[in-house]
């Protein structure tokens, strides 16, 4: 692939892996930009071996969600709502931002579950696509998805 033809490509999935990264993060902007940027590096710098064969926004994501995985490795997550809003309160998101309750509740789930429920109802791919992005099985993509649904279920009733 040539410089040009991935720059082309970045440009018009670039939109798309910000919000990714945006609802992975929580809405945490700043962090989503990092990640995007570090993940944009290792894509730019794999490029050579994407094959042309896939979709360009899947192979991106892959990365940007190994990324993210990588990242996150060294955070922790919360675990209720409450100590979300206290940790959110302490730094730099946007507590206006229209989701933020939905980003609290994200937050308050382990990083792989976090990645299935944005993939797969934020982001529209479907079961098979997200098991490959994360390189898990479609049994361990469709757990995910089902303990995300009952954790964010209980988390943002009324």
């Amino acid at each position: 692939m040539t410089r040009e033809g991935f720059i082309a490509l970045v440009e018009r999935e670039q939109e798309a892996l910000r919000g990714f990264l945006l609802y992975l993060c929580c809405g945490n902007k700043d962090e989503a930009d990092d990640i995007a940027q570090d993940a944009l590096v290792k894509a730019y710098l794999s490029s050579a071996g994407y094959q042309e064969k896939g979709r360009f926004r899947s192979w991106l994501f892959k990365i940007a969600h190994n990324t993210f995985l990588n990242h996150k490795a060294s955070c922790r997550t919360t675990e209720s709502l409450d100590e979300a809003r206290t940790l959110v309160s302490n730094t730099s998101a946007d507590a206006s931002f229209a989701h933020q309750d939905l980003y609290l509740a994200l937050r308050t789930l382990p990083p792989k579950e976090r990645s299935a429920i944005t993939l797969f109802y934020l982001n529209g791919y479907n079961i098979k696509e997200i098991a490959a992005i994360t390189d898990t099985s479609e049994d361990a993509v469709k757990k995910q998805l089902s303990r995300g649904r009952d954790k964010l279920k209980e988390k943002l009733k009324p």
